[in-house]
């Protein structure tokens, strides 16, 4: 292989020396770039098989993304022509065998593996281990959305946990100034990468749960831009998944791209693919809050109108009325009808009076002509035990110790006398004065 650098380096292939120019002059770059190129293209084979796993996936036309293993990384491009010939969807995490070529991309200064085909070979060790993190926090319920809380509707203050040299900070306070200049954010500063950011942050979650309210913070806001499922990997550690799900204030997450999903995310109370879109979940718009109240000031107003003049027609209305402008004939026709009424009833009361009387005096004579006195009159009597119960047989007679017969003009105690009942008469032969009938 040629020497890049040094005073004896051999001249590139495909590179003219310019005439006139001394072996140590200065190189200008397109020469140096030419060189890497011509190295690169003598010291590889025109066409390889790279074996990795997918990283920071960029899926839209052409594919951007990155080959890895655990110690090394490639940007890799795969032209949308190759790409359309992929029949499996690729993502972040997934293991591939990438057939292409190595190439230098002098206007970037990379060194990039332009891939013409793929071919799937599994998930890739971090992937493997998001799926299972995520089983097992699930089963403990901390993505149940029972559990999610609120967010406030007019937050005053909002905790930013994420780094000071962040751009997704600069997003937020962006957005949140614009929208809602009176709400006030407050910086966590922890890291968001790397070994230390997981306990980083779930130790600054901790403190917001325990101290936040007291601090008159209302919302927690948890965000980092886009990268790696590697860089991004702290958020799914299951310390701070936790720290996100047991956080006693209301909490936003954003953490990387629109493609990224984190477990840190789906335990938060509310999940958004930017961070300003977050800041946007949280703080509300000044300027449409101005515009509902300008209408709901319109609307008032045309209510209060409406009634104001229906309560005038009301009043207008009362004030034609007879009592207002006639109170004089009201009372005399009132009077009037007081003093017809009173006629009718001087007129109805003898009347109903000598109705009551004929109606008591038929009643009278109705009870007289069938009462008990008047049958006694006629030679009926009855006779009572010593207790006055009416006594209806003999039998019943002859039980009692005394007899009350009660006549017309009064009453006969007696004492009864227990008599033997006669015998039948015997019955003999017909009578021929009686035309054969039997006679006693």
């Amino acid at each position: 292989m040629p020497a890049l650098f040094g005073d004896d380096a051999s001249e590139p292939a495909g590179a003219s020396r310019s005439p006139g120019v001394a072996a140590d002059a200065p190189w200008p770059v397109s020469r140096l770039a030419a060189g890497i190129q011509a190295a690169l293209q003598e010291g590889l084979p025109r066409k390889l098989r790279v074996v990795g796993e997918i990283s920071n996936l960029s899926a839209r036309n052409h594919w951007f993304f990155s080959l890895k293993d655990g110690d090394a990384s490639i940007r890799a491009v795969m032209f949308a022509s190759a790409a359309r010939r992929v029949a499996f969807e690729a993502r972040d995490g997934l293991s591939v065998i990438a057939t292409g070529r190595v190439d230098y991309y002098a206007a970037q200064g990379s060194v990039q593996l332009y891939v013409d085909a793929l071919q799937a070979v599994g998930e890739g060790e971090l992937e493997a281990a998001f799926r299972r993190l995520a089983l097992e926090l699930r089963e403990e319920g901390l993505f149940a959305a029972e559990r999610k809380k609120p967010l406030p509707a007019y937050p005053r203050s909002v905790a930013v946990v994420t780094s000071r040299s962040a751009a997704a900070l600069q997003d937020v306070r962006d957005t949140a100034r614009r929208r809602w200049p009176g709400c006030r954010l407050v910086l966590v500063d922890v890291r968001v990468q790397g070994p230390s950011a997981a306990p980083q942050v779930a130790a600054a979650l901790a403190r917001l749960s325990a101290e936040g309210a007291a601090l008159g913070i209302d919302a927690v806001l948890l965000t980092r831009g886009g990268g790696s499922i590697e860089d991004l990997w702290a958020f799914n550690e299951p310390d701070v998944v936790r720290a996100v799900a047991a956080c006693s204030l209301p909490t936003v997450a954003a953490i990387g791209h629109e493609t990224d999903t984190t477990l840190a995310e789906l335990a938060a109370d509310a999940r958004c693919a930017t961070p300003t879109q977050a800041a946007m979940t949280l703080v509300p718009d000044e300027r449409r809050l101005r515009e509902q109240a300008v209408q709901l000031e319109r609307r008032l107003t045309l209510a209060a109108g409406r009634r104001v003049e229906a309560a005038r027609a009301r009043v207008e209305a009362a004030a034609r009325h007879r009592l207002f402008t006639e109170p004089a004939r009201l009372v005399a026709d009132a009077r009037d009808r007081v003093a017809a009424a009173e006629r009718r009833l001087h007129a109805a009361v003898p009347r109903r009076l000598a109705a009551a009387r004929d109606r008591l005096l038929a009643a009278e004579r109705t009870l007289a002509a069938v009462g008990p006195q008047r049958v006694l009159a006629r030679g009926y009597t009855y006779t009572t035990d010593g207790s006055g119960r009416p006594l209806k047989t003999a039998e019943a007679a002859a039980g009692s110790a005394k007899l009350v017969t009660r006549f017309a003009d009064g009453e006969v105690r007696s004492v009864p006398e227990r008599r033997a009942r006669p015998r039948p008469p015997r019955r003999r032969g017909p009578d021929p004065d009686t035309g054969g009938l039997f006679c006693s």
